[in-house]
């Protein structure tokens, strides 16, 4: 059974328990009650049926799993989390989740839901024009986004009088505090709730915050790595790096965890923390993603340590990032080679199969910033564009069939994708997509670059034996 939530502790709802919320927020809060802190503590549950199996497994365990973490040494540690006091078991409904998030001792709802869970376009507004789910919420039909899921459980809290609560995003997407807020305040005057709407201008803040650890998804030999460990046969464990990051923006809406006391950076502003984690971190993962699958390589590591993908990753970073984020509080080098070290973990065995997902929204969240302030400031966008290069032919062995696995990617529509290989020049077509590159479509310079650096990807493959 899972532990009593006390009538003196307050709740954080978290929607999304999947593997990396739980080897990193539920680790902080673990934290805070290993050092005697046990105000706070964890619901959480999914808007969507998947999962069923954690789920499940979480519920029959009262929301205790091990994580293991692996450091780029090879040395790997296990420890116990049990800090999410309650498992909400999936129901389309939503009636448990929405109940939850109006008690008054719901302080905070926190959410995971990937950078192409937010449907924005290239100006940060709704686009239910591309995505049929949020079409069918935004015409009260459905309740499957996270606007359609918290806008009912927002009513409901209005309704009950249960006060301010903060709505946290502890996804990828840059400014996610605002730009997620933004697209809420948008959905609910759609959809002309009025009222909701002005309740939740005055009593809910939004800040933006970075995250950051390698969570790769766990695989059958972690629950036998786990057993062997600690002799007990958990169902849900996770794997992570050993490295962790968490900084918030201090704008709550009403009482928040003492984090600052367990390694989180409250900060006024995580601007410079989230560039340099996108730009600098996430946008050569997916570099190093996408081009290992097209050398048939399946694990991240392996990719990192090819020398001529590495060199795709370091001069991306070096020639076209760190000119955009000079100045900076962070010593920008010293970030890139840290990342190439996490890279390199083999022990976490992360698949570029996991990294390689969601092209059509990481293009956008991640190298439109780097191309388009380059572009302003009559800088090179040569090393940036390799990065699309590499997709394209990605997308391309996918329009063929040919990868080695299945490509998952919530934004992107499949008929469009297809389109652009039926096309005379299939590359222009890809350069003139506006959910890939939104103002910047069909732009002469991007163009220009973008089959400059097509051309020096095929190089790369004819170098390495690829057809």
């Amino acid at each position: 059974m899972m532990g009593p939530i006390r009538g003196d502790q307050w709740v954080m709802l978290h929607l999304g328990l999947g593997s990396f919320h739980r080897a990193h927020q539920a680790v902080y809060l673990q934290d805070l009650h290993d050092a005697g802190d046990d105000r706070w503590v964890l619901v959480g549950g999914n808007l969507r049926p998947d999962m069923a199996d954690v789920v499940d497994a979480l519920r029959a365990q009262g929301g205790t799993y091990t994580v293991e973490t692996i450091s780029p040494q090879g040395e790997r540690r296990y420890r116990r989390i049990d800090c999410i006091r309650e498992v909400v078991a999936f129901d389309a409904t939503l009636r448990a989740l929405i109940d939850r998030a109006a008690d008054p001792a719901t302080r905070i709802i926190s959410f995971t839901v990937t950078e192409a869970g937010y449907y924005l376009d290239g100006a940060n507004r709704l686009d239910p024009a591309n995505h049929p789910d949020l079409a069918s919420d935004l015409a009260g039909q459905s309740c499957v986004t996270i606007y359609g899921a918290l806008a009912t459980m927002l009513a409901a809290r209005r309704a009950r009088g249960s006060g301010p609560v903060t709505l946290m995003n502890c996804d990828n997407l840059r400014g996610n505090g605002e730009r997620f807020r933004a697209g809420l305040l948008d959905f609910l005057r759609q959809r002309g709730l009025v009222d909701v709407l002005q309740w939740v201008e005055q009593n809910t803040t939004c800040p933006n915050a970075m995250v950051d650890r390698i969570t790769p998804r766990p695989t059958a030999d972690v629950l036998a790595r786990v057993a062997e460990a600690t002799g007990w046969r958990d169902r849900a464990p996770v794997m992570a790096e050993s490295f962790i990051q968490w900084v918030i923006e201090d704008h709550f809406a009403a009482e928040r965890p003492a984090w600052e006391t367990v390694g989180v950076d409250m900060v006024a502003s995580v601007l410079p923390y989230e560039e340099a984690k996108i730009r600098i971190l996430n946008s050569p993962h997916s570099c190093i993603a996408w081009a290992g699958t097209l050398l048939g390589l399946t694990y991240i590591d392996e990719g990192t340590r090819h020398p001529a993908i590495r060199k795709m990753a370091f001069d991306y970073v070096t020639d076209d990032v760190m000119p955009c984020l000079e100045p900076s509080p962070l010593n920008l080098a010293r970030y890139r080679d840290v990342v190439l070290e996490r890279f390199s973990n083999a022990a976490l065995k992360d698949t570029n199969q996991r990294v390689a997902m969601d092209g059509f929204s990481k293009i956008p969240g991640f190298l439109w910033p780097t191309i388009q302030e380059n572009l302003r400031a009559g800088r090179s966008i040569a090393k940036v564009m390799v990065l699309p290069a590499l997709y394209f032919h990605f997308l391309q062995r996918w329009h063929e069939g040919r990868l080695a696995y299945a490509y998952q990617d919530q934004v992107m529509d499949p008929a469009v994708a297809h389109a652009f290989f039926a096309a005379q020049d299939p590359l222009l077509a890809m350069a003139q997509d506006v959910v890939l590159w939104g103002s910047m479509a069909g732009d002469e310079r991007v163009v220009a670059a973008l089959r400059h650096a097509e051309v020096e990807v095929r190089s790369f493959l004819a170098n390495e034996g690829v057809a």
